[in-house]
């Protein structure tokens, strides 16, 4: 038995322990959407041929969209008169991207089950897809949240964890939505896939010595000083070795002392979590069962379900 099929077998497990709290259920569109999930794979397959980056992009909305007030899809609602939203918020602002893909999946879906599917499925599947698709491990998303119609900027600003994070800051941030520490480890492996901007990592490779020195060097060459007022928007890979594939080559980076953020680096520092991160720096079968399993965890942060919420008609708009 492959490893892809072991971690599917072990998500789908620990779905149904999760799923019962949440009513989420993995078949809530067997009836009324039964092609859902392949539309949205297509979908991301084609916005992943046209840009290999879109794949951690379409990630990293769904991790910021589950730690601000939960998975429901108000990371993509654009600015109104009576709120201001995520997009813009500190962590967000400049570097959230994807929402195109987001809006082209939600009308390829649409036009085959008009007004039956959450934004915030559609997002957990299509995170789900960009794994799978970049070689990571796939795992059963359970459904049937349903779309947030407000959203909060400062909340955006105060749940992210920052990239200057350590580990004590990171392992609290995650426990405050239900996630241990080894959750949080894993799930910090998303970073094997994506970039960085230099203005998140400049401080690591300038001031702080837990880095290796050739590769700060080699970060400085493209990310200037802060006294150079420049580069602020340079961006650099999360992981050295393979960037658009999702492997295990980020923690083998952590190992190395290559960690582009100060948060990533914490990860191994002689601290609680050295030890998972070697595990997973020689054990790909390990981190992925590890990262599907906290993806599920993850996916269940505080969904609005029943009555609650609402199903979007455009992504970015409540109805």
């Amino acid at each position: 038995m492959g490893s892809t099929i072991r971690v599917f077998i072990l998500s789908l497990i620990s779905i149904f322990a999760l799923a019962s709290e949440a009513q989420l259920s993995p078949f809530f569109y067997a009836i009324t959407c039964p092609s859902l999930q392949g539309i949205v794979r297509i979908s991301m397959r084609q916005a992943i041929a046209n840009e290999p980056r879109m794949g951690a992009s379409i990630l990293r909305l769904f991790f910021h969209d589950c730690f601000v007030n939960g998975c429901d899809a108000s990371i993509l609602l654009d600015d109104t008169a009576s709120f201001t939203g995520e997009k813009n918020a500190f962590p967000n602002r400049n570097s959230a991207r994807g929402f195109e893909v987001v809006d082209t999946i939600k009308a390829n879906v649409e036009a085959a089950c008009s007004g039956i599917v959450s934004c915030a499925d559609i997002l957990a599947l299509a995170a789900r897809e960009a794994v799978f698709l970049l070689g990571g491990p796939s795992w059963v998303v359970p459904l049937g949240r349903r779309d947030a119609t407000t959203t909060s900027q400062s909340a955006a600003n105060t749940n992210l964890p920052p990239p200057t994070a350590n580990l004590t800051t990171l392992i609290s941030m995650f426990a405050a939505k239900g996630l241990n520490a080894r959750d949080m480890t894993a799930l910090s492996g998303a970073h094997t896939i994506g970039q960085a901007r230099c203005t998140t990592f400049r401080a690591h490779i300038y001031n702080e010595t837990n880095i290796n020195a050739n590769f700060a060097a080699t970060l400085q060459a493209s990310c200037p000083s802060l006294a150079s007022g420049t580069g602020d928007d340079n961006l650099a890979t999360l992981d050295l070795q393979s960037p658009n594939r999702f492997d295990n080559g980020y923690f083998q980076g952590l190992v190395a002392r290559h960690g582009l953020l100060h948060s990533d680096q914490e990860l191994f520092n002689s601290g609680s979590q050295d030890g998972l991160v070697r595990l997973y720096s020689f054990s790909f079968r390990a981190f992925a069962k590890d990262f599907a399993n906290g993806m599920v965890k993850m996916g269940n942060i505080s969904p609005l379900t029943g009555s609650n919420g609402e199903i979007r008609k455009n992504c970015r708009i409540a109805n």
